[in-house]
């Protein structure tokens, strides 16, 4: 226990060698770089020097964001800097527009058929998370519009016991986004959530099912959680309050996940696993969903805890996926393309583990 209460100190005092509430805004990095258009919707309060750091907010709010990608950017990089960014190499913000409220939103979203949104994890900054969603639509070719939710986290790695509590106070707000997508005549809204954020998104269905049963299939087209630092039991008592889960319905798991090795280890118990590091979908076997294991991806990803973000062979995997589907259309999403729905369990749980050949290997437990 000492030697992970040892790396958590290191890793805080690197943190705190760098202010990452500033944010600088460089129109000019549009003359090289490629723009990519980031909506978000935060629970975050707006500080007096304009930015959105750890401190709540009660209303949300919404602004547009222009990410410039460096002309140098490959696959799973996700390289900037928190001052005197160079266009040429990093990711930047180009442009802010802050709106007066909803109705903003809705104006510039009108005619608007695809949302996806991006849910961040622990110890994220709003700028961070902008990038990151920028990154993945980017490599992957995501269509539609994406749109990141920007919850208070203190973005500090001593701060996982306040972004615990943040996560959940930013419940109704996560909700509360989804529905105004769908009252403005958004068709398809897709829930991609990283680490904490699965948590927070599934605590956000639960709830929203109790005060209206099939209230997220209804609502979500599909929803993707990415290395969920989240309790199986916890999980497992989430789903069974949601009736008929949203299609498709995936996990992403990696055994060799570092960051839920060490989460796991800090519960207490040797038994104890999150979500995002089972090695078997056994426990999960009655719920209609998808986990697939990309732990043979681990050696090329820049980080263990996000190989769906940073693996330059898993992203090739999920482009040329993304690719077929988009020619199929909206009705067939991109898992019937990794796996036909022939070969899965509609009834319950698919367990698939990719090779870093491409090859899925499918099973039911």
């Amino acid at each position: 226990m000492l030697r992970y209460l040892i790396i958590i100190a290191n890793l805080c005092l690197l943190a705190a060698c760098v202010d990452r509430s500033i944010t600088e805004i460089t129109p000019e990095a549009l003359k090289v770089g490629t723009p990519a258009t980031v909506f978000a919707a935060t629970t975050r309060a707006r500080d007096m020097d304009g930015s959105y750091g750890a401190k709540r907010a009660e209303a949300l709010r919404y602004l547009e964001m222009t990410v410039s990608i460096p002309p140098s950017h490959t696959p799973g990089d996700l390289n900037f800097s928190y001052a005197n960014p160079n266009p040429n190499k990093q990711f930047v913000v180009a442009d802010v527009t802050e709106f007066s409220g909803p109705q903003d939103l809705t104006a510039r979203l009108r005619g608007v058929d695809d949302v996806v949104i991006f849910v961040h994890g622990y110890n994220a900054t709003q700028t961070e998370t902008a990038f990151r969603a920028a990154q993945l639509s980017h490599d992957i070719g995501i269509p539609g519009t994406t749109l990141i939710y920007s919850w208070p986290s203190q973005a500090r790695g001593t701060g996982y016991a306040y972004d615990l509590d943040s996560m959940l106070f930013a419940r109704d707000g996560l909700e509360q986004t989804i529905r105004l997508l769908k009252s403005m005549g958004v068709k398809r809204v897709i829930l991609i959530a990283h680490s904490m954020g699965s948590a927070l998104s599934m605590e956000m269905m639960r709830q929203a099912e109790l005060r209206e049963p099939g209230w997220s299939n209804r609502n979500l087209e599909g929803v993707i959680l990415i290395s969920p630092d989240l309790d199986v039991d916890l999980f497992r008592s989430q789903m069974n309050s949601i009736k008929n889960p949203p299609d498709p319905f995936v996990v992403m798991v990696s055994r060799k996940d570092k960051i839920l090795n060490l989460s796991a280890r800090l519960r207490g118990t040797a038994d104890s696993k999150r979500l995002g590091n089972i090695s078997s979908a056994d426990a999960l076997a009655e719920y209609p969903i998808n986990v697939i294991d990309t732990t043979a991806f681990n050696s090329d990803a820049g980080s263990s805890h996000f190989v769906a973000a940073t693996s330059p062979a898993l992203l090739a995997i999920l482009s040329s996926v993304r690719r077929v589907s988009n020619t199929f259309g909206p009705d067939r999403p991109g898992i019937d393309v990794l796996v036909p729905p022939s070969e899965r369990n509609t009834d319950g749980a698919t367990e698939i583990i990719l090779t870093e050949t491409g090859q899925a290997q499918v099973s039911t437990p």
